[in-house]
């Protein structure tokens, strides 16, 4: 698995620089996840946009949803960013689509400057 995980981390951050070579800075944050979703699919993965994660209390009750921008392969989450520089909070934001979704491997990327910002996280369930 460590190395289909690198692998794909390779392919999502070279697929994401190619789209941000090609569109540059300056679209919505929609126009990326497509575009993304598009030359992942493209490359052969598995990818749903806008996929509903459930957050709930520790005794069950539901307490709200988040929809995470990618997941592919049924596993890795990637959250996309429009933005200057990123923040704080979108860290706090994916950290937050691992735990709900009970996966360990993510990605932030933000296709909102002149330089693309690509962060990966692991969160480990062992702690």
């Amino acid at each position: 698995m460590d190395i289909e995980i690198k692998k794909m981390t390779d392919e999502i951050r070279e697929t994401a620089f190619s789209l941000h070579k090609y569109l540059k800075y300056g679209h919505l944050e929609k126009v990326y996840e497509n575009g993304l979703a598009h030359r992942l699919k493209k490359k052969g993965y598995k990818v749903e946009q806008q996929f509903p994660l459930k957050v709930h209390d520790e005794d069950g009750t539901l307490l709200g949803d988040y929809f995470a921008d990618l997941i592919i392969n049924d596993y890795f989450i990637i959250e996309l960013k429009a933005c200057k520089t990123l923040a704080d909070e979108h860290v706090a934001q994916i950290l937050g689509y691992l735990r709900s979704a009970n996966q360990e491997h993510g990605m932030l990327i933000n296709f909102g400057s002149s330089k693309l910002q690509v962060r990966k996280y692991i969160l480990s369930q062992k702690f």
